[in-house]
């Protein structure tokens, strides 16, 4: 079922709910495609779909988990490539990804229920944030790249949307 940001809700709640609206269009943006479609390169740049999944589950491990101090599993960021986190290896199968997601959202959601909007922790590139901070980036985040979905997937099959209908 379509989430709907509560009206009258509390800052927080809100954030969140906005959030989690996009990241389940993430998933819904795969639906009814074949591994072949998930992971063909669209653009010049070599988007795809699933690229755009690993690279949104990266950063949801990185921003509520290692910003707040809290593990995550490997990560595929590197320093000599900057757009690691958005090739999906010949190795990885769209299952392992979509999992990978999961597991970054179950983490995430962990730190965003622990902390309130107002606690801070060290971003990647060494400045201070909090939690109200993080969650606004990553809504920005992940719907610019449910945007980017969107489009690469009109060009796989014609499907349209930015929400399922319910």
């Amino acid at each position: 079922m379509n989430q709907r940001v509560p009206f009258t809700g509390e800052e927080k709640q809100s954030l969140y709910v906005s959030l989690d609206r996009h990241r389940d269009v993430v998933l819904w943006k795969l639906h009814g495609l074949d591994d072949e479609q998930l992971r063909r390169p669209m653009t010049p740049s070599g988007t795809n779909l699933l690229g755009l999944v690993k690279h949104l589950a990266s950063v949801e491990y990185s921003w509520f988990c290692e910003t707040f101090g809290r593990e995550t599993e490997p990560l595929p960021f590197s320093d000599e490539d900057e757009n690691a986190d958005l090739r999906v290896e010949p190795h990885e199968t769209t299952a392992d990804i979509v999992a990978f997601y999961g597991r970054a959202r179950a983490a995430a959601d962990q730190v965003i229920n622990e902390l309130d909007a107002e606690d801070v922790g060290k971003a990647w590139f060494g400045d201070t944030v909090t939690m109200r901070w993080v969650l606004i980036h990553m809504i920005e985040e992940t719907a610019r790249h449910v945007g980017h979905m969107d489009i690469v997937r009109e060009l796989l099959d014609g499907a349209t949307g930015n929400h399922r209908e319910d």
